[in-house]
């Protein structure tokens, strides 16, 4: 005889195998790697899962690169035609490149994936239009934004690792649809989404912070109002920003902050000042850059509130500490080193007793 068994046993015993079998494919299992990155007893551990570090290294290896070529001979801007952003390139160089971005972004659909059939020279694909503008922001990070970048800087492959759009794009979440009324006023919680880890906390923390220019705060220490008048509410945004700044590098918080005191910069460790140059960088690409070609992208493209693909700590990252795990993709790309539009522009209208202050992240 077969026992029976009541139906709330059923059910739980029902959930009980669901969790478990969630668990086994959510949760790290032994061996797992510890790095000490600070004094003995305040937390400042990085975990690391050798069997994601080893798909992780798969994911990051530069592609062998094609023979650099000579600076020398005529530029690329006085033969060919509509040439505005490598024109100052030799025809060798200017060659090169070309070949090199087909490589990284369009290895299947090849040149015709942004150039008009025989003639390069037309600006009728969108395509094009967008890889230009790529190409002024890729020289911007390498010559202005070498305090987050330092002087490894970055290439097409960077973001697109053989990809015509990169894996890591963003646009505004508009949230689950409302009810109307009290229910409108949605505070951005409770909708799950694989950019926070699925965790409750609020969906979209990087239209505030990556793109407007929200302070990122947590509440006050003291019990009541003083100097500090950041709410809880604001503390949910943050912490949503920290869980992808996690989840784009592999890491843990100590990477940048010191677990015995949080929010003091003296005691943080040095990667929390390239990680606040990194937020400034970004929210001025997406503005300067991804922004200002919005009516060049077709609707099939764009986010479900009308927006561009932007760009957040992932799109270079991809789940190491640092792109391609800091190899120096400058050294054999030259031709991407700059200078910048944004270089050339300050150099020619700045007076020549003119020096930038150094900006206190403080």
């Amino acid at each position: 005889m077969i026992p029976t068994f009541p139906l709330a046993f059923r059910i739980a015993a029902a959930v009980a195998i669901l969790v478990t079998i969630g668990a086994a494919f959510t949760l790290d299992y032994p061996p797992i790697d510890v790095v000490q990155r600070g004094y003995r007893g305040v937390g400042m551990n990085e975990n690391y899962n050798p069997r994601l570090l080893a798909r992780q290294e798969e994911a990051n290896i530069v592609p062998a690169e094609l023979p650099l070529a000579s600076p020398a001979g005529p530029k690329a801007g006085e033969v060919y035609h509509n040439v505005r952003v490598l024109g100052d390139l030799s025809v060798g160089q200017f060659t090169r490149v070309m070949a090199t971005i087909t490589n990284w972004v369009a290895p299947k659909q090849g040149c015709a994936y942004c150039h008009a059939g025989a003639n390069l020279a037309s600006d009728a694909l969108y395509t094009k239009v967008v890889s230009r503008r790529m190409l002024q922001m890729t020289r911007h990070i390498n010559a202005d934004w070498q305090t987050h970048v330092q002087n490894v800087g970055v290439t097409c492959w960077t973001c697109h690792r053989g990809n015509s759009v990169p894996s890591e794009i963003w646009f505004t979440d508009p949230g689950p649809p409302h009810a109307g009324g009290v229910a409108q006023d949605w505070s951005g919680k409770n909708h799950p989404a694989a950019a926070i880890n699925d965790t409750s906390l609020p969906a979209d923390p990087f239209t505030p912070f990556l793109l407007h220019d929200a302070q990122i705060r947590i509440q006050s220490e003291t019990a009541l109002p003083t100097n500090d008048y950041a709410s809880i509410k604001q503390t949910d945004w943050t912490y949503a920003l920290m869980i992808h700044f996690s989840q784009a590098l592999g890491l843990n918080c100590t990477y940048c902050h010191n677990s015995r005191e949080w929010r003091d910069w003296s005691q943080s460790t040095p990667q929390r000042v390239t990680a606040w140059y990194g937020i400034r960088m970004v929210r001025n690409l997406n503005n300067a850059y991804l922004q200002s070609i919005a009516d060049v992208f077709p609707a099939n493209r764009l986010g479900p509130t009308g927006d561009v693909p932007k760009i957040n700590c992932a799109t270079c990252h991809q789940g190491a500490f640092k792109p391609l795990y800091g190899a120096d993709v400058l050294k054999d790309n030259p031709e991407l080193a700059g200078p910048s539009p944004e270089t050339l522009h300050s150099a020619a209208t700045a007076p020549a007793s003119t020096a930038v202050a150094a900006t206190s992240p403080q």
